[in-house]
Formats: structure tokens, C-alpha cells, sequence
């Protein structure tokens, strides 16, 4: 047992730790956001995080060929995953830190309502009402008709609807497709369509820029190398609920850097977001409650240009199994 806890203290700091890399990732992207399009930084963030990530690909040994087994899902993951990274890049340049985040947790439920159709998942009336409690969180934080709703909340919802439909694709195709291929699409997918759009939206960046975007590619990979090392340490029902600190860091960068400050209804918000998000991963986590776990098993944030966690420890890790 004294085994166990230290285990998953480990694991929680480690996901703390990657959680402030993931945060500070963020702000370097809202400080490029206030002067580029999110298209230019999704493009060039995608570029730079090339070389990373091939170096990562010559490990897999095992990819033969980036012929997809199941290409509907694929591609369909593929937009969702592009879809997902530029709107929340667009999202963290115009929204406060702290609301990009609460409307991003939301998408441990949605994980759980895609699942059903897609995984085939049962969930019981417990899971379901925090379910229903934490999309009426999502109502007070952007609280329709007190208040103008602005491109960014929808760019976040959007954000967190596709990137819980890219992750729960990745449990439905996960044991079949080859890692190599669940990490090139999207990414290929980012440059071609990103690419397509830069024309109408480039604006030249200086060296400083182009420093910044290579910034965000490193510590969007180092990040998701600490929450691989996080779940090897510590239980996923103690790891997974570390996301939500991700609140605590925005309040701080928001206030020193940006001026930012919560506000009533986003810090009640919050509290019923998280509250129902913990609950859920609770509910997974006990023996016979879910056949899948979708949400324990989605183990990284609402998928952008950084590598999907899963993915990176099955190329890295060969032998290792979702647990």
C-alpha cells in the first residue's frame, strides 16, 4: 500500500508539472495570437513539430506501410484533430485563459456522450446527470442572453466537441491502426489545411516569432512525455483529475500577464465542471462501472498539434497496454 501511495504521488506531481508545461504552452500561443491568425501559428507550430516527431516515427519499427486500416476514421479523426487546433489556438488568442480552459474540461463529457454511440458504452443514471451537471456549468460560464457570445466561446466549444470525438475514435480504431498513422494524418492533415488558408492570412514573423512557435512545438511534446511518465507511476483514477490545475495556472498567467480576472460566474462554472469531470473518472475507475473507460483512458488534453499522449506510448513503449 506505502508503495502504492508514493506511486501515485509521483504520478501527480508529474502531471502537475505537465500540466504547467501544457499551460505555459498556451500562453505563448495567446501572445502569438495577438498578432497572428491562428491558421499562421497552427501551420508553422505543425512544421517545426516535424523533425520532432519523425525521430519519434524511426522507433516504431513496426510500420510498414501509412496505409490506413479503417480510412473513414482516420480521415474523420484527421479533421477533427485540425478542426480542434485552430480553434482552440483561436480561442486562447480572444478569450480569457481561464474560460478557454473551463469550456475545455467540458470535454470529459462529452468523451462520455460519444462513447455511447461509438464505443458502445453503458452509462448508468450517476454518470449521466454529471453528465447533465457539467454542460449546465458550461451554461453559466458563457451565460447565454446575460452576456454577448463571442466567436471564441464558440471556437472553444467547437475545440472540445472535436477533440472528444478525435479521442474517443483513437479507443474505437486504437488496437488496429498502426501508431505511425495515428500520428502522421493529423499532423499532415494541419499543414496541407493550414497551408491551403496561410495565403489569405500570412503576415512575415520575425526570428523571435519563429522562436516562440518552436517553443510551443517542444513543450507540447514534453508535456505529453510527462503524462506518459505520470500513468506508468500513478493510478489513472489519481493522474487524470491533475488536468483541472490547469485552472490554477491560467489564473496566475491571466492576472500577471494579461490582466485578466475571474469572474463570479466563471469560477462557479468551474467548480460544477470539474466537480462532474472528477466525478465521471471516479465512476470509470471502479471495477464494473465501464466497459471502456473513454475517459480514463483519454490520457492528454483536447487534441491539437501536440502528439497524442496514447499514441506516443505505444510507439515508445511497444509492450505497453491501456491500463
Amino acid at each position: 500500500m506505502a508503495e502504492i501511495a508514493t506511486n501515485n504521488v509521483r504520478g501527480a506531481v508529474t502531471a502537475l508539472i505537465a500540466m504547467g508545461i501544457f499551460a505555459t504552452h498556451d500562453v505563448v500561443v495567446k501572445v502569438l495570437g495577438e498578432h497572428y491568425s491562428a491558421i499562421q501559428i497552427v501551420f508553422f507550430a505543425a512544421l517545426l513539430s516535424f523533425p520532432i516527431v519523425s525521430v519519434i516515427l524511426l522507433a516504431d519499427a513496426r510500420a510498414s506501410s501509412l496505409k490506413p486500416r479503417h480510412p473513414g476514421w482516420v480521415i474523420l479523426r484527421t479533421a477533427c484533430t485540425v478542426v480542434t487546433g485552430v480553434s482552440a489556438f483561436y480561442a486562447f488568442s480572444t478569450l480569457p485563459l481561464a474560460q478557454v480552459y473551463v469550456i475545455l474540461f467540458s470535454a470529459p463529457l462529452l468523451i462520455t456522450i460519444l462513447a455511447i454511440p461509438i464505443l458502445g458504452e453503458q452509462v448508468g443514471i450517476r454518470r449521466t446527470l454529471a453528465v447533465i451537471a457539467g454542460l449546465i456549468g458550461v451554461l453559466v460560464v458563457m451565460r447565454p442572453g446575460q452576456s454577448e457570445l463571442s466567436p471564441g466561446h464558440a471556437a472553444a466549444l467547437l475545440a472540445a466537441f472535436c477533440g472528444a470525438l478525435a479521442s474517443v475514435i483513437v479507443r474505437r480504431i486504437g488496437k488496429d491502426e498502426r501508431p505511425v498513422v495515428l500520428l502522421l494524418f493529423p499532423m499532415v492533415g494541419n499543414v496541407i489545411a493550414m497551408g491551403m488558408a496561410l495565403p489569405f492570412v500570412y503576415r512575415p514573423m520575425p526570428i523571435e516569432h519563429l522562436g516562440l512557435l518552436a517553443v510551443i512545438a517542444v513543450f507540447g511534446l514534453t508535456a505529453s512525455f510527462l503524462i506518459i511518465l505520470a500513468y506508468r507511476a500513478g493510478e489513472a483514477v489519481v493522474v487524470a483529475p491533475m488536468q483541472y490545475s490547469q485552472i490554477l495556472w491560467a489564473t496566475v498567467y491571466g492576472y500577471l500577464l494579461f490582466d485578466e480576472k475571474l469572474d463570479t460566474p466563471t469560477i462557479i462554472g468551474a467548480g460544477i465542471i470539474i466537480a462532474s469531470g472528477i466525478y465521471i473518472v471516479w465512476r470509470e475507475g471502479r471495477a464494473g462501472a465501464s466497459a471502456n473507460r473513454p475517459v480514463l483512458q483519454t490520457r492528454s488534453r483536447a487534441e491539437t498539434i501536440s502528439p497524442r499522449v496514447s499514441l506516443l506510448q505505444r510507439v515508445l513503449m511497444p509492450g505497453s497496454r491501456d491500463r
